[in-house]
């Protein structure tokens, strides 16, 4: 389809928005992204018939940011909100080095800001060398928190908008009626944790280990949890509409009453998961295992 020829041009429409770049853009900075997967020959692309754009159904709003990034290594300096839409595309094609450089430079941006937060990060790393730590109802948003062992930690009722947990340990920590909107938990551990009740939308769990935690009646409306561990997790009554579980491990995982309106869980293992009474009618499951899952009155 496409010449061997590093400067062909590629048309791209990214959920509208036309955009032209050449093949060597695509594949060379990032080779193990999702573009350079898609145009290194191996897979058949869909072309429109009269300009041969090929499409993509995300939104075109930052596909500029990463075509500036795939083309001079260079990340743009956004607003919190903006690099978190940014993030999740980045996510979404694969690109692991514009993660990286998206969360270097806001965790820079925050080192050089007065946080309107009750604590800093270095408040948090003094707080966490004692045994017991209870941060229940603190206001910490925007917080870098990366990277830290904040395992057992109660952070229940607190505000944590916009922190950044990503790569944290966050093992058995507790986040019981959190507002976590829009918090970054890219490869945390957060294995065994209390989601109960959480805010959760629109934040971005791709990679993390999820293993027997509980999100019962948790909102986690457009999250991505994008092959994250969710083996023996309690999504009971947990609202799971647009969010993407593609490639995810729920593995045992507890579905009874999930809200799966449009969900992705596209290569989703769902062995012995408890689905019983599940609408699945809008939820998109193409290369789902479904083996030994319980989908006893399941609407599909």
């Amino acid at each position: 389809m496409y010449s061997d020829a590093r400067s062909s041009v590629v048309r791209l429409n990214i959920g509208g928005k036309k955009f032209c770049t050449t093949l060597d853009t695509l594949t060379h900075r990032e080779p193990h992204s999702m573009l350079a997967a898609m145009f290194s020959g191996r897979h058949t692309v869909c072309k429109d018939s009269e300009k041969g754009y090929v499409f993509v159904d995300r939104d075109g709003k930052h596909f500029r940011h990463v075509l500036n990034w795939l083309r001079d290594g260079v990340v743009p300096n956004l607003t919190d909100s903006e690099s978190s839409e940014l993030l999740r595309e980045a996510e979404y094609y694969q690109l692991l080095g514009l993660m990286d450089g998206i969360t270097e430079v806001v965790n820079k941006k925050k080192e050089g800001e007065e946080m309107d937060t009750e604590l800093t990060r270095t408040d948090i790393i003094k707080c966490v060398q004692s045994e017991k730590v209870r941060l229940r109802g603190v206001n910490l948003s925007g917080l870098d928190l990366s990277k830290l062992d904040l395992s057992y930690v109660d952070f229940s009722y607190a505000c944590l908008k916009n922190v950044f947990f990503s790569r944290a340990n966050l093992h058995c920590a507790k986040f019981r009626d959190v507002d976590a909107e829009n918090t970054i938990f890219h490869n945390a551990t957060l294995r065994e944790c209390e989601f109960t009740g959480a805010n959760l939308r629109g934040a971005l769990l791709a990679g993390a280990n999820l293993q027997s935690a509980n999100l019962q009646d948790a909102c986690l409306i457009d999250c991505s949890f994008c092959g994250a561990d969710l083996r023996s997790a309690h999504l009971q009554t947990a609202d799971l509409t647009n969010a993407n579980l593609e490639g995810a491990n729920l593995e045992g995982a507890n579905l009874k009453g999930a809200k799966l309106n449009n969900a992705n869980l596209k290569g989703a293992n769902l062995q012995r998961a408890y689905l019983r009474h599940v609408n699945l009618r809008d939820t998109h499951l193409e290369g789902a295992k479904l083996d030994g899952a319980n989908l006893l009155g399941a609407i599909r």
